[in-house]
């Protein structure tokens, strides 16, 4: 049986892999697909593709365009979450900071660098016209656990996650949410080492024909809503929410779509250039 290792955040949008993976559909291919919590977030998957500690990592678009054209030997082979991310930008709950205008200048919290949380500080501070060098500053809290020691210990003054993650975290009181800032384009890819793909494309091709099954329908499975609550210790009502604004994908990101965000990127000086579609895509014939 091939041994396949895959990441991702340990989050509501990756369930369609947990339950494919308990229903034992990849094994039923000869493919023994191992699931690997990334609780670092991009930063952290991108290392883990880099050193090959796995083959296959569900990521966030801006952070592995990033990283492949500084060099990771990897490809986006499809999108997997068409919608944007809705980022909630957070503060503690006994902070001074009641808007996002308070937040101009203060320390932002990451999971590491090039991490979403760190590009999104950047998308966050051009879309209030900020100065770029020096309205942005940084304390690395490596994951959420680490923000939240960050944030009530004023380490750092904000943090930027998805919203629904860290909803619980707003309704105990931990933290308060002054904002939201969705991501300007699909949030989720799914990106391969390249040495995976030129020695194993038929099990690519299958592993995502699985995933790709499931996603079609997941808001048809019965009880789903529920399901994701009991799950993710979310409220009934902010899943249904979620699952109204959440759209996933089958196909790979066009290359109009994939020169925006490089545009993006660049224009924040995040990317010392942009590079061509063929550079950063990979096309698994279905």
């Amino acid at each position: 049986m091939k041994k396949v290792n895959i990441g991702g955040v340990p989050e509501h949008f990756n369930l369609a892999w947990y339950l494919t993976l308990k229903n034992g559909e990849y094994k039923d291919e000869g493919i023994n697909l191992r699931w690997h919590d990334y609780y670092g977030g991009t930063g952290e998957m991108c290392k883990g593709l880099r050193s090959g500690a796995i083959d296959i990592a569900v990521i966030l678009t801006e952070g592995i365009i990033k990283d492949i054209i500084d060099g990771n030997p990897s490809k986006i082979v499809q999108t997997f979450v068409e919608t944007p991310l809705i980022w909630g930008i957070h503060v503690a709950a006994d902070s001074k900071f009641e808007s996002i205008k308070d937040i101009k200048g203060t320390k932002a919290a990451i999971s590491r660098y090039g991490s979403g949380s760190h590009l999104m500080a950047y998308i966050n501070a051009k879309k209030h016209d900020w100065n770029l060098d020096n309205d942005l500053n940084f304390e690395v809290i490596k994951n959420l656990d680490g923000a939240v020691k960050g944030l009530t210990e004023g380490d750092a003054d904000y943090f930027m996650w998805e919203k629904f993650t860290t909803k619980p975290l707003v309704d105990d009181g931990t933290f308060r949410r002054i904002d939201n800032c969705p991501s300007p384009w699909p949030c989720f890819v799914i990106a391969v080492r390249e040495e995976f793909i030129n020695n194993n494309n038929d099990d690519l091709k299958t592993i995502l024909n699985i995933i790709n099954a499931t996603t079609k329908e997941f808001k048809s499975i019965p009880s789903i809503d529920k399901t994701i609550a009991n799950r993710y210790e979310q409220e009934i009502n902010d899943v249904k929410e979620w699952l109204s604004l959440t759209e996933w994908s089958q196909n790979l990101m066009s290359e109009e779509e994939i020169l925006k965000v490089q545009k993006q990127l660049l224009e924040l000086n995040i990317i010392p250039n942009t590079t061509a579609y063929s550079q950063l895509v990979y096309t698994v014939e279905k």
